[in-house]
């Protein structure tokens, strides 16, 4: 599945920094707002120490592990849903995203430039946030005067779909984000049409600089907490760019210099991948080993099909054995001995970590 994550935010927060943190991607960083005027792109791979595990077992030839797509968006500005500062491009940009990664600026330097005075997250957050709400509030508005058009030849009662614009439109309006649970699939498919950029999946990034006092830092990571309900990611931009650059040995020192256990670009990565509800199986199959991302509840024949057309088509079963018990048994045939090779049929809902052979009519 390709998953594509947007980062936005306002100008000069650290957006590019980030990129170039996750991907290794060479985005332009540079102190005056704009710098990022198209869109620069890195393809991320998704830590995985099971497929590592898995290629010690099964010894493929190859091994291919799962991806994601950062896309580097443009700083957006107040009054970027009326096109201030090119906004209509970048918020469509923002609109083909799965995931948004919101960057806010949480250090102090005066070399680097802000469209704002002073470090405030909550703010710079509000001023996003304000955007996406208009920008969503005009893409309903829209549709309603078409949907009036529509309705024109419509008995009052058969109008379902100007009613439940009007509702959208009412709560975009207070800038609440929509529930939509208890809605009907005729809803829920109008909803995925309108693709609502206050819908999608976010993590809030604090971008902390290189230097910041922890008892500060803590407090703007409590008032961003506070303000939109969910914990925010603090990373340093700036320090896991340089650490990206380095060698391993190197890195290893620097991260000791630093008193860092871990890279957080590596955890971030895989918070993206969790966020959007996915799991990851494995494909073993003439040499190559492959993990695959696919929406949680996916069925045998669907997941086939991500490979290639041809086999969700003439799909006929699926031969599975879990990761713990490759891992446990250490071989296929052991598996297989030990009767937890199992043959799976079209229902089957691929399990997190199921590492399968299809079968299928060529």
């Amino acid at each position: 599945m390709a998953l594509t994550i947007g980062i936005i935010g306002l100008p000069n927060v650290g957006k590019s920094t980030l990129l170039n943190a996750l991907a290794s991607a060479g985005a332009e960083a540079s102190n005056y707002p704009f710098c990022t005027i198209e869109c620069n792109k890195g393809v991320v791979t998704v830590p995985d120490e099971r497929l590592d595990r898995l290629a010690e077992i099964l010894r493929p030839d190859k091994v291919i592990p799962s991806h994601i797509t950062y896309v580097d968006i443009a700083g957006l500005v107040e009054g970027a849903s009326r096109g201030e500062g090119l906004g209509n491009k970048f918020l469509h940009h923002i609109r083909e995203a799965d995931v948004l990664v919101h960057v806010l600026r949480c250090f102090d330097d005066p070399d680097i430039t802000h469209v704002f005075e002073g470090v405030d997250p909550v703010r710079d957050l509000q001023t996003v946030e304000t955007e996406l709400f208009l920008s969503d509030l005009d893409r309903v508005g829209k549709w309603i005067g078409k949907e009036r058009e529509k309705s024109k030849a419509v008995r009052k009662g058969e109008r379902k779909d100007l009613g439940f614009l009007e509702k959208i439109k009412g709560l975009l309006s207070e800038e609440k984000r929509i529930d939509q649970a208890g809605m009907n699939e005729h809803q829920l498919e109008a909803m995925a049409e309108l693709g609502l950029l206050t819908q999608k999946p976010m993590i809030l990034v604090l971008n902390s600089g290189e230097s910041e006092e922890a008892d500060c830092l803590e407090g703007q990571v409590s008032t961003v907490r506070d303000h939109h309900g969910h914990e925010p990611v603090v990373i340093s931009a700036r320090v896991e760019e340089e650490l990206a650059e380095l060698p391993e040995n190197d890195r290893e020192e620097y991260m000791r210099e630093l008193g860092i256990e871990a890279e957080a670009r590596k955890s971030f990565i895989e918070r993206c991948h969790s966020l959007l509800g996915l799991v990851r199986y494995y494909t073993a199959a003439n040499g190559k080993l492959q993990a695959w991302s696919i929406l949680e509840g996916t069925k045998a024949p669907d997941a086939a099909g991500m490979i290639h057309s041809d086999m969700r088509d003439g799909f006929i079963r699926a031969k599975v054995m879990s990761y713990a018990d490759l891992d446990s048994h250490g071989s296929e045939a052991e598996v297989q001995h030990q009767g937890h090779l199992r043959t799976e049929g079209h229902d089957y809902i691929i399990k997190d970590g199921d590492v399968i052979q299809y079968l299928f009519k060529r």
